[in-house]
């Protein structure tokens, strides 16, 4: 869908159009509240301040949905072939792939994909029992109380058109200065420490995963390995810090969660939802890591080999039909985690510890949460999952979340990101990356073939894994490492090379098909 992507048989027809009317009636419906004045944010300013706030964290949102599919799938590719019809594409690859800045990319990017969804929720999102135009309990309960109001504004707009686009025109997605401005915030908020904490999870996960970090860099030394130190020990405090909050405020009812829940109800929910977040984060990298490996390798339990049936069955449909799924799961997920999470002290009871004003208005403004969700209930599932992906397959609960997934996106609710993908994609003059730069067999036949060493791999890393490297014996991976002519050969041994699938919820990558390699 998007560019050639847009199917119109009558059944996909039919989605399309009764999807798109949904989202219609979700942004009226929503804008609807912020004029009236019955949204969190338009009720303590003015609704001017949150439909501002509103469409602009939105609009940001399809920049950095949009950007990591650019970035990750141009990652491997020769940046000279499109130095001069696309500058500004080319300028991001440069940076983007020195040393390792594609994972400080990407692990900025994965907070500010949580920041902006609170932000969204505070703006738009009802604040408390609502009503508006006369609409019926019904439509109200599903609309506003479950949130599928919300879900259809963020997901269809803010995420999954751009996500289709970037996924096929990823040259021409990125070639904008909003692409650059996104670059160096998600950059600029790793480099602040808030996730280095992050980084201690990677190297717990890669001494049970018995693997040594392949960082493109040399380990800080004198001051820079001090300063490096201390972002970790200051994001761990203040990792633990937002637990804090978050747990008293669940356990003393200081939360924006539904009235008449008790606090122990809300704590659970609270560990639910963070658990089923980090399940589909996970398994999107399981999925990728898995995707090349032959059917016996895939795993010998019973779940393992029920999920890599139905996942990989047939012409290979079902993973980006799951990706599809999977998003429109997230982002729920992350709006109920914003309702459950947000401070909200009761009439009369001061501020939380005691604290000044002005730290409470941090507390109510959701960020710790978002934080907290950015580290605990994602970044910490994807490390995991890098590491051991047939630990995930063989989970019986990552059947049942793939089944949900695809029951979603069968029902074609979001098809109206593929219509809204496929106006954006006339109205910008987006091509597909094959009218620039050709196929990937093209560019080998040129001697400008991709080079795959550019992409951040396996335990420790958020990117995708090309399972024939993973996979390959021990001496043959050292090997590798130590002489790039082996690599390199290796790499021309494979000459069907593809862009393939759209990754968060939400990206698409350049890999490799699998050759079996002597164990």
């Amino acid at each position: 869908m998007g560019v050639g992507l847009l199917k119109w048989d009558p059944f996909n027809a039919f989605k399309n159009v009764y999807s798109t009317c949904l989202l219609i009636f979700s942004v009226v419906i929503v804008m609807g509240l912020i004029g009236t004045s019955q949204t969190g944010l338009s009720s303590q300013t003015s609704p001017a301040v949150a439909y501002i706030v509103c469409w602009a964290a939105l609009i940001w949102l399809t920049s950095v949905e949009g950007t990591q599919g650019s970035f990750v799938g141009l990652a491997p590719i020769n940046p000279e072939i499109y130095k001069d019809t696309h500058p500004i594409s080319y300028m991001c690859n440069k940076v983007t792939t020195m040393g390792d800045n594609l994972d400080r990319y990407l692990m900025g990017r994965q907070f500010m994909v949580c920041c902006i969804v609170f932000i969204i929720n505070m703006s738009a999102g009802p604040a408390g029992d609502v009503e508006l135009w006369g609409l019926p309990e019904g439509v109200k309960t599903a609309f506003f109380g479950v949130g599928l109001a919300m879900i259809f504004f963020t997901a269809m707009i803010g995420q999954l058109n751009s996500q289709v686009n970037a996924s096929v025109c990823m040259l021409d997605y990125c070639n904008n200065y909003f692409s650059v401005f996104t670059m160096w915030v998600a950059m600029a908020i790793e480099f602040t420490g808030l996730l280095h904490a992050s980084y201690l999870i990677a190297m717990l996960v890669n001494k049970l995963a018995g693997a040594e970090s392949n960082s493109k860099e040399e380990p800080p030394t004198g001051g820079a390995a001090v300063f490096y130190w201390l972002r970790c020990l200051v994001s761990l405090a203040i990792l633990s810090f937002c637990g804090v909050v978050t747990v008293n405020a669940l356990f003393t009812g200081q939360t924006t969660i539904w009235e008449g829940i008790p606090p122990i109800l809300s704590f659970i929910i609270f560990l639910i939802l963070m658990s089923i977040v980090g399940m589909l984060e996970g398994m999107q990298i399981a999925f990728f890591a898995c995707a090349k490996l032959r059917a016996e390798e895939r795993g010998s339990s019973r779940f393992a080999k029920l999920t890599a049936n139905l996942l990989f069955k047939g012409d290979g449909n079902n993973l980006p039909g799951f990706m599809i799924g999977r998003q429109l799961t997230v982002v729920s997920c992350m709006f109920f985690v914003a309702r459950v999470t947000s401070v909200k002290m009761k009439e009369g009871s001061g501020n939380m510890f005691g604290v000044s004003d002005g730290v409470q208005k941090l507390f109510d403004s959701g960020l710790l949460g978002a934080l907290f969700l950015t580290i605990v209930g994602s970044i910490a599932w994807q490390l995991v999952a890098a590491a051991f992906p047939i630990a995930f397959m063989s989970n019986p609960l990552t059947y049942i979340l793939l089944r949900i997934a695809l029951a979603i996106e069968f029902t074609g609710v979001c098809n109206g990101a593929w219509v809204l993908a496929a106006i954006h994609a006339k109205l910008a003059g987006f091509q597909r990356d094959e009218v620039y730069i050709g196929t990937a067999e093209e560019r080998a036949a040129k001697n400008m073939g991709d080079d795959y060493d550019k992409l951040q791999v396996g335990p420790g890393h958020m990117t995708k894994l090309p399972a024939y490297v993973e996979h390959a014996p021990k001496a043959l991976i050292e090997l590798m490492g130590t002489d790039k002519n082996v690599a390199d050969f290796l790499h021309k041994l494979s000459q069907n090379s593809q862009v393939e699938y759209v990754e968060d919820s939400k990206a698409t990558q350049q890999g490799t098909v699998s050759i079996p390699l002597p164990e």
